[in-house]
Formats: structure tokens, sequence, C-alpha cells
């Protein structure tokens, strides 16, 4: 069975091969660090979508520390670069298996089409196996298909549903979700949420209506606020992270797609700008492809071999 670090490494074997490849190369050309070599450098990591702020952070950090600490070697910065690309990402004390409160409420937002849903059904069923009693609430009531999809995972991860119609009011589906938890045990609550709406509704607006709704029950809740991004929109994704942060009071991204793309170096750039920790990246289609984010993993993951 592949570790964590293995399928890590194949999610983000193709960022490895088309950009941080090509960081190792440039280095491995040069004998000794100088200014062209860093500006190479920032050069290849910012046309490989890590992120213009993020990138020049990461080069002035190796700058400073090369002057400091006097590394003359090139091969020094294979050293340094995989620490300050994993000192980029916000420190995160989050640790599923020792969850603060019961019921661990859950708010998923993001737009549609970026694995949303899926990654609802595959963070249940990490939850699930760590012996939590888990009840989903369809919050996306704008689309039939969406509390069809949902119901189709409940039945397949085996956990409880709370669903209204389609066309119902949102935050009425949560707040009947919130008040079944108790009765039926549950230890954590997973809550969809639409990614569109009518043009007569406002989105964001709406999101608040839920967390309002949320806090009126759970005063302290939702205690974690996900983000789900698709990696293969690369720096994208920042505008899309923006207009979700405030409205729904994200405190966590989860990146999904990892796999299937050169731009999963854009997590650097949208985790570092936004200040806000990656949670749960999803590194392939099975169940138990959704995994715990490590920003070390990530980094060693990017350089290994070098």
């Amino acid at each position: 069975m592949a570790s964590l670090f293995d399928k890590l490494k194949k999610g983000i074997s193709k960022t490895k091969a088309q950009v941080f490849d090509r960081v190792s190369y440039a280095i491995k050309a040069k004998k000794k660090i100088d200014e062209d070599l860093l500006e190479e450098i920032e050069e290849i990591l910012i046309s490989g979508d890590v992120g213009v702020e993020a990138t020049r952070h990461i080069v002035e950090e190796v700058k400073k520390r090369v002057k400091r600490e006097r590394y003359e070697d090139s091969e020094d910065l294979f050293r340094i670069l995989k620490e300050e690309v994993a000192n980029a990402f916000p420190r995160d004390d989050f640790q599923e298996t020792r969850l603060p409160a019961n019921p661990y409420i859950i708010l998923i937002v993001g737009v549609n089409g970026t694995g949303k849903t899926t990654s609802i059904a595959k963070l249940a069923k990490r939850f699930q196996q760590q012996g939590k009693k888990v009840l989903l609430a369809a919050g996306d009531t704008f689309r039939a298909a969406a509390i069809e999809q949902l119901q189709e995972w409940a039945d397949r991860v085996q956990v409880d549903l709370v669903k209204h119609q389609s066309g119902s009011d949102p935050a009425a589906v949560v707040f009947d979700a919130l008040q079944a938890a108790r009765p039926r045990g549950a230890e954590v609550i997973i809550i969809d949420t639409a990614g569109r709406l009518h043009t007569k509704v406002n989105l964001m607006e709406e999101l608040k209506k839920i967390r309002r709704v949320i806090q009126k029950v759970v005063p302290q809740a939702p205690h974690l606020c996900l983000l789900v991004l698709d990696a293969t929109t690369g720096q994208n994704a920042l505008n899309q992270a923006r207009q979700f942060i405030d409205a729904a009071g994200v405190n966590g991204i989860v990146l999904t797609k990892l796999d299937g793309t050169a731009k999963g170096g854009a997590i650097i750039g949208i985790a570092h700008e936004l200040k806000i920790p990656v949670r749960y990246v999803g590194v392939g289609e099975a169940m138990d492809d959704l995994q715990p984010f490590d920003p070390q993993l990530y980094a060693e993951g990017l350089f290994e071999g070098n």
C-alpha cells in the first residue's frame, strides 16, 4: 500500500517535472550562488504559476540566508529552497484526530466544478474511519443534481444526510441538520453549499446567512470553513478565493486535482498571499486520495532526488 508521501509525490509529479526540475537543472549548472542564478530561479517559479509575491518572498529569504550564513556552493541552495518553500505556508495546528468540539461543524464552500461534493464524501470517509459518526447537510439547494449527488455519496459512504427539496432555503437545511445532530449522535457535521445561485440572489449574502444560522445554534461554529479550489486553475484560483474569504470566514483550503496539473505550485502563492493554511490536498480519484497537507512533505517531494 502506497504511503502518504508516495501518493503526494505522484500527485505533484507534473509540477515537479515541469517547474521544480527546471530549478534543479539551473542550480546544477552553476558552481556558485550568484545573482544571475537567483534571478533565473525567480523567473522559473513565476512562470511556473507559483505567484509573484510568494516567489519574491522565497527568493528574498534565500538571499538573506545566503548572505547571513555565507553559503557559496550552489548545492546548498537545494536545502535552503526546500526549507523556504515549506516556510511560505502559514503554520497550522489543525489535527483531525483531535477535534475540539462535539459536534464539530465543517462548512464547505467553493464554485461548482472544483470537486466540492467529492471532497465532502472523502472527508466523511476519513472521519468515519476514525470511528466518528458523520452527518452531511445538503445546503446546495440551488441544483437538484447537487442534492442527488450528495445523496449517492452518503449512501456509498454510509453516513446520514439531511436534505430538503431543490429550491428550498439552504439556511433551513443547515438548521435542521444542526437540530438533528444530537439525536443522531453525530460528532462531525459537514455542510455543502452552493457554488452559484440565481442572479437575483447574491451567493455571498447566502453564505453569510448560513453562518448566522449556524452561530445561533452553535456560537463558536463553524469550527472549520474549507474553501475547495481546483489545482488546474493555477493562480486564477486566487481571485476565486478572495470572493469567499470574507463572506464565509474561510480558515482552510482544500486543493483538488493536484495529480492532473503542472500548476500545483500555485498553492504556495495562494496560501502565502491569503495567509490561510492548506488543510487537505486531492492526489487522485480514490476515496483515500484526499489527505492532510504537510508543507514539509510537499517541499520534500518537489526537490526529491536532488
